[in-house]
């Protein structure tokens, strides 16, 4: 269990949310999925998980309405390979997409390594259903005539940004609606277009079963938001002045505001869902790619972004991989619940696949957590594991509540082992790898055996 949650936060929904449930439990008709995942955003950033100086009233809601787990895991530390981790359903040790890579497009703009061809993903599973998809947001996984452009990887539609780093700027030069390039001249916030292209999509396929990806760029730094609303002088801030990421008066302020104003769009979402009278029968799933970021002048201590989990972006401590997961789904899931499952990016494919009936694709890591959704009896995983290839490499194995970290793994002279039990200090204060050699010995094995060779990403 998460120790700094609060599970008053997660109290029953009222009578006439309930009453909603019971009817909803009775329509066989294809559920909707919409998956949104926020960029960079930490588990302790949102009111459900302890947050007490940003407001997330929807988010919340969700959470009182569904369930929250309190030990889910990202695909990986950053961003691209997370996203390719859920996209194909494979953890770091076997995903073609290991880690961030640009590659220059024939545009000109730096785009990243795409996914291949070979790989099936999400957007083709859902689509071979008969479900009309879509992402929104931030793909990361392939440029405009690369074979990862999202429309030739099972996505009907897209709209956003497909490279990471123009990502970095809220207000870019330009975006891609499907395969078009759309010059903005950093004269239009990319959040207000990518909620009215997601608004859209719902609208336009309401009559049909549809999985929409709504993938923003917030809370990702730079730290760029229209206004500061509430937060206009609350915290005491003090300016940044700036370097890759654009400068900022009141970054703190800032960071709330976007993830406020991200929070407010999702009720947008929701709300149309209750006006065309297919909430009942929509699943929301509400994650973050990797944990809290302290780039563009964010400051996630103030905020206590981690929930006390030692790390965040970067790191393969908790903090770095641990995000907030709250799943909606009415007459299904039990309200007000909370989930201590152990899972993982890698379980969103073989969870739907379970859900619409379609084939798990050969290679797959992940455990279908529907269980854990319906109330019935969920199957575990063996290990959870990770590699990131910065840094000087790292890897990390979780099992039976032992973690054991690889640090330097590229390198000889500063290579080493950390080992931690989760179970009495989730936190990770206190390295047990000198106490307890025989544990570090038991599981060097599986970390190694975990992963598979790649030309791309090498140890």
């Amino acid at each position: 269990m998460l120790s700094a949650l609060p599970v008053t936060a997660v109290a029953q929904t009222s009578s006439a949310q309930q009453t909603s449930n019971a009817t909803a439990s009775q329509d066989n008709r294809p559920v909707n999925v919409i998956y949104i995942m926020a960029d960079d955003l930490g588990i302790g950033d949102l009111g459900c998980y302890g947050q007490k100086k940003i407001k997330t009233p929807t988010i919340d809601s969700l959470a009182r309405a569904g369930v929250i787990f309190t030990n889910h895991y990202s695909g990986s530390t950053v961003s691209a390979p997370s996203r390719a981790s859920l996209m194909t359903g494979r953890h770091t040790g076997h995903s073609p997409i290991r880690g961030n890579m640009g590659i220059k497009g024939s545009d000109g703009s730096e785009y990243d390594a795409p996914l291949p061809d070979s790989m099936v993903t999400l957007g083709e599973m859902f689509r071979s259903k008969g479900y009309v998809t879509a992402c929104i947001g931030k793909w990361g996984l392939g440029g405009p005539e690369s074979e990862g452009a999202p429309l030739r990887q099972g996505f009907d539609r897209f709209f956003g940004f497909l490279s990471q780093l123009n990502a970095h700027h809220h207000y870019p030069q330009f975006l891609w609606d499907d395969s078009v390039k759309v010059m903005l001249g950093g004269k239009k916030y990319a959040q207000d277009l990518f909620i009215e292209n997601a608004l859209h999509f719902v609208e336009d396929n309401k009559e049909r079963p549809f999985f929409l990806m709504f993938t923003p760029t917030i809370p990702h730094a730079g730290l760029e938001v229209p206004s500061l609303g509430e937060y206009d002088g609350a915290f005491g801030d003090t300016p940044y002045k700036g370097g890759w990421y654009a400068s900022v008066e009141q970054p703190r302020a800032a960071y709330a505001a976007m993830v406020t104003r991200l929070d407010s769009d999702i009720e947008r979402l929701c709300r149309l869902l209750r006006k065309e009278g297919i909430a009942d029968r929509t699943i929301i799933i509400f994650t973050s790619d990797n944990g809290c970021h302290i780039e563009g002048g964010n400051d996630p201590d103030f905020f206590n972004s981690s929930s006390g989990f030692r790390g965040r972006k970067r790191d393969l401590y908790e903090g770095g991989v641990r995000t907030p997961f709250v799943v909606s789904w009415p007459g299904v899931v039990e309200a007000g619940s909370v989930c201590d499952h152990v899972s993982a990016f890698w379980d969103f494919m073989p969870t739907m696949a379970e859900l619409i009936g379609a084939d798990i694709p050969a290679g797959c890591d992940g455990i279908s957590y529907l269980p854990s959704l319906r109330g019935g009896e969920q199957k575990k995983h063996g290990y959870i594991y990770f590699e990131f290839h910065e840094e000087g490499g790292k890897r990390s194995i979780t099992k039976d509540g032992w973690k054991l970290i690889e640090l330097n793994a590229k390198g000889k002279s500063k290579h080493r082992y950390e080992l931690y039990n989760l179970a009495s200090d989730p936190m990770e204060r206190h390295d047990m790898s000198v106490s307890r050699p025989d544990k570090v010995k038991q599981l060097i094995p599986i970390l190694e055996q975990a992963r598979t060779e790649h030309a791309d990403w090498r140890f």
